[in-house]
């Protein structure tokens, strides 16, 4: 049986989303304990303030519908909140459904992640909510095969498949995580196009500590060759 983690030693379940976009921005946020805000995350923040209401919990026919649900793993060791989760009345029992106090029923269990853009050419969202999806089977022991990401900027919800593949992934990023945060190392910068994105870009200075970086020492000694020409 695989080991719980010490209740102390639990990570964000957002770093997750973080650790995917970009391990150094991770470590930046979450070892060295930098943050800053840009246009990006401040939209970010406004579109979840939508959603951010921990007392919404709202039940209309067959749909029961709870924001801000607090979320954990103690196999993983990550806590979390849940934008938003759903639960729809089902007819029958699966593994797939719970049984809710006060409810009759069997109800299917659903993740429901807000963000502010469109969706992304990678995974990162989809990790986010995965994780958010494994903490929901381990605390209310059911499976969930699916959940959604809605996006601000298209005004939809974009379908996501917890597979296998998904689930190893969120796993070996936490483990990665955990292994980066007891080394208290910050991984070197390399930097990408995505970069621009960053709201960290202005700490991490990538272009300066990345692969193919040039030293303080050559800039400067490039920046006086152009002065004597």
């Amino acid at each position: 049986m695989e080991a719980v983690v010490q209740s102390d030693d639990y990570f964000m379940l957002s770093g997750i989303q973080h650790y995917a976009f970009c391990p150094r921005q991770w470590a930046l946020i979450h070892i060295e304990q930098q943050w800053k805000e840009n246009v990006l995350t401040t939209e970010g923040n406004d579109v979840h303030r939508l959603v951010d209401d921990p007392e919404f919990d709202e039940t209309r026919g067959d749909k029961r519908t709870v924001r801000s649900m607090p979320l954990v793993s103690d196999q993983l060791g990550i806590r979390g909140i849940a934008d938003m989760v759903e639960f729809s009345r089902q007819a029958f029992t699966s593994e797939e459904t719970v049984v809710l106090d006060g409810r009759e029923g069997y109800w299917l269990v659903r993740p429901v992640e807000y963000k502010r853009g469109k969706p992304k050419p990678d995974d990162r969202d989809a990790l986010q909510l995965c994780a958010q999806a494994i903490c929901l089977e381990e605390m209310m022991g059911v499976s969930i095969q699916e959940g959604d990401l809605f996006y601000h900027e298209i005004r939809r919800r974009e379908q996501v498949e917890f597979t296998a593949a998904l689930r190893v992934r969120v796993a070996a990023i936490v483990a990665e995580m955990r292994e980066m945060y007891a080394a208290s190392r910050t991984p070197k910068a390399n930097y990408k196009s995505h970069c621009r994105q960053c709201s960290l870009v202005t700490l991490c200075k990538p272009k300066w500590t990345g692969k193919g970086a040039k030293s303080a020492a050559a800039y400067v000694q490039s920046w006086i060759g152009v002065q004597e020409q």
